[in-house]
């Protein structure tokens, strides 16, 4: 029995499945980078083999919440912030969900950054892509975690005075046992580290860098970037800890140069997700939470039954 029939089913996955069948007229500007993650994960369905019916895709308030409306699966369009917990939530409830959390930079790494924190050091087995265009979009143009130190907007007209966040070195010191990097401009890369951040067991966080010619002409199309993995100047190992915070490091600081680098940054195949520890200590049951609302024989369980009175 599966909580939805169509969990586990062995077929070919198209991606036009994943086109809504009256396709909404996307808002986006012309020339967002919003287009580039659309498109990747569109591609990237497929070869994880998951359907529509299989997926569940969590965003937030932004440009990038509107990724839910343009993208044929389950669906839930949360609170500014607050995507992830909601993701946490219906992968606790049912693991068999291929779950994608999504936002933008101000949405993941400010409002909601405490979500983003914990989330990564329980290693929640999700994927969770961060839209970073490096200003506040969808309300015109203020300063955003990410933009960088300097730079003028209405809420900051003399230059922000700040340090820019540094999304990737956060992600790991945090718990992320999965942290890449990818770009818009940069399609077929996009497509295999979203392909590799969902079929990673634990939490993956991809911030992908996202142009917004409306608002943030600085950032411009975030070229030329540089594949760490295929370039000859970079040698670390993603599974070193060290190397890989070393590497973060000198590619957040590159970035705001001029110099776009990206790929995968650390993977840890060997940590547990969040769901396993649960289910080692016995917190956690070992068939989805889900399934027993389709289960008449089930027996529910109440809190006062499986709590000790307090004394």
């Amino acid at each position: 029995m599966s909580a939805f029939n169509a969990i586990g089913e062995d077929r070919e996955i198209d991606r036009d499945e994943f086109t809504p069948t009256i396709e909404p007229q996307a808002t986006w500007c012309p020339g967002c980078g919003d287009f580039g993650v659309l498109k990747a994960l569109k591609q990237a369905m497929p070869e994880v083999g998951r359907n529509p019916e299989e997926t569940l895709l969590v965003t937030g308030i932004g440009c990038s919440g509107k990724l839910s409306s343009y993208f044929r699966s389950y669906g839930f369009h949360s609170i500014h912030g607050r995507s992830l917990p909601v993701a946490r939530a219906a992968k606790m409830a049912n693991s068999d969900l291929e779950v994608i959390a999504a936002g933008g930079d101000g949405d993941g790494y400010g409002i909601g950054g405490n979500h983003f924190m914990h989330t990564a050091r329980e290693n929640h087995d999700m994927t969770y892509i961060v839209f970073d265009n490096e200003i506040f979009g969808l309300t015109k143009g203020q300063t955003s975690p990410t933009s960088p130190k300097g730079h003028k907007s209405k809420t900051q007209p003399h230059g922000s005075a700040k340090q820019p966040i540094r999304p990737l070195s956060l992600a790991l010191t945090s718990g992320a046992s999965f942290v890449a990097r990818t770009a818009a401009v940069n399609p077929n890369q996009a497509k295999e580290i979203l392909v590799e951040a969902m079929e990673h067991d634990g939490f993956a966080h991809v911030d992908f860098l996202t142009q917004c010619p409306t608002w943030n002409k600085d950032a411009k199309q975030y070229v030329p970037y540089i594949d760490v993995q295929d370039s000859d100047d970079y040698d670390f190992d993603i599974t070193d800890r060290r190397e890989a915070a070393e590497m973060m490091h000198e590619a957040e600081d590159a970035l705001y140069e001029g110099e776009v680098l990206t790929g995968r940054f650390y993977k840890d195949s060997d940590r547990p997700s969040y769901q396993q520890e649960k289910q080692a200590v016995g917190d956690m049951p070992e068939e989805p939470l889900a399934e027993r609302y389709f289960d008449d024989d089930y027996e529910w369980e109440r809190s006062y039954d499986l709590l000790d009175r307090h004394k």
